[in-house]
């Protein structure tokens, strides 16, 4: 058992058939990937989940981890579709502060 990270797809799955059939065809596409990266799980959550209320949203993102490849994703994100720090925090609902610390150390560690 060298995989320790939870299997969201089954998971996912899961949720969709027990609590929301009706959301299985907008799902389909990302549950069939072979692996899911954590902005898979994100567009997920944000699709299953889209009448969560105010309190669950905020403490969702509190909540919210990212590894060193979901980060360099998510700065290249920017590069490619010209986002300021601003607009890719609302994007993908961020701190500003959040974007620049990645910023620095991704000079750093280089992504």
């Amino acid at each position: 058992m060298n995989n320790l990270s939870p299997d969201y797809k089954r998971i996912y799955t899961d949720i969709i058939n027990k609590n929301h059939p009706e959301k299985r065809e907008l799902c389909q596409k990302i549950l069939e990937k072979s692996e899911l990266s954590i902005l898979d799980i994100l567009k997920l959550n944000a699709l299953i989940f889209t009448n969560a209320g105010r309190e669950t949203l905020k403490s969702n993102q509190q909540l919210r981890s990212y590894d060193k490849s979901t980060i360099c994703e998510i700065l290249e994100y920017q590069r490619k579709n010209n986002y300021t720090n601003h607009q890719l925090a609302l994007h993908f609902k961020l701190s500003k502060n959040t974007i620049t610390k990645w910023k620095n150390y991704s000079l750093i560690f280089s992504c």
